[in-house]
């Protein structure tokens, strides 16, 4: 299985922090952001990882990270010449795949748990896909799972009344039909490529399993708030192993 991690975007909503770097290189805690998702993967034993970049900042990531060798992964890397969405992003991870399973990670999402076991039995599952929820406060900000017992009957992106407060996490499991998945897509309103509907297109077909994440969950790209936050989890974990 091949892990992707996507660290696109313009970071507009942390801009002027973002005026000179890409925002999954901003500092959380004492690494940069995009060692929180390498690592992740890298501990459920995914070790040929490719980073999906906008064009603006992509030899930053070069600069920082290499090959891989120094974090004991094998790291590739593709530009995402035009801010088109998650969707169309992953989209551009077809040739790497290989037709193999991926795990796909956004870069600004950081986990305390260890997804070493739904990635194994995702490994397992015959077909479909597979992503992660954790229950919030405030889900009228998130893609939001509507579950009946171990099946997702839908999820809506961004509710005014949520069904439910399970958050959609942006970590997702894939098998090799995603590609085809995305190629089907038509643009939102916002002119992207949606990852909710490649995730709805699964749940449709019955093929969508779900995993609810115990521990915390930061996203360090949603807002100064959310960058502060991710910050004092990570810190407060470390500092209290």
């Amino acid at each position: 299985m091949k892990g992707i991690i996507l660290a696109g975007g313009t970071g507009s909503r942390l801009f002027p922090l973002t005026k000179v770097t890409n925002k999954h290189l901003l500092p959380v805690y004492n690494k940069p952001m995009i060692y929180y998702p390498l690592e992740t993967l890298k501990e459920a034993g995914i070790d040929n990882i490719l980073i999906v970049s906008g064009k603006g900042h992509a030899g930053h990531f070069l600069e920082l990270l290499g090959d891989g060798r120094k974090l004991g992964v094998h790291l590739s890397y593709a530009v995402q010449e035009e801010p088109g969405g998650i969707a169309q992003a992953l989209g551009l991870a077809e040739d790497f795949s290989d037709n193999e399973k991926v795990v796909v990670i956004l870069g600004d999402n950081i986990l305390e748990d260890d997804i070493s076991k739904a990635v194994q039995d995702f490994e397992k599952q015959e077909k479909g896909a597979k992503i992660f929820l954790k229950e919030v406060d405030n889900p009228q900000s998130f893609g939001v799972a509507e579950i009946d017992g171990d099946r997702i009957v839908s999820i809506i992106e961004k509710p005014k009344k949520p069904k439910s407060n399970l958050a959609v996490v942006g970590v997702y499991m894939y098998d090799d039909g995603v590609f085809k998945v995305i190629k089907s897509l038509k643009p939102s309103t916002r002119g992207e490529l949606e990852v909710t509907d490649v995730n709805s297109y699964y749940v449709k077909e019955g093929i969508m399993t779900f995993e609810i994440l115990k521990g915390w969950w930061g996203d360090g790209g949603e807002s100064f708030d959310s960058l502060l936050r991710a910050s004092n989890l990570v810190a407060g974990w470390i500092n209290n192993k």
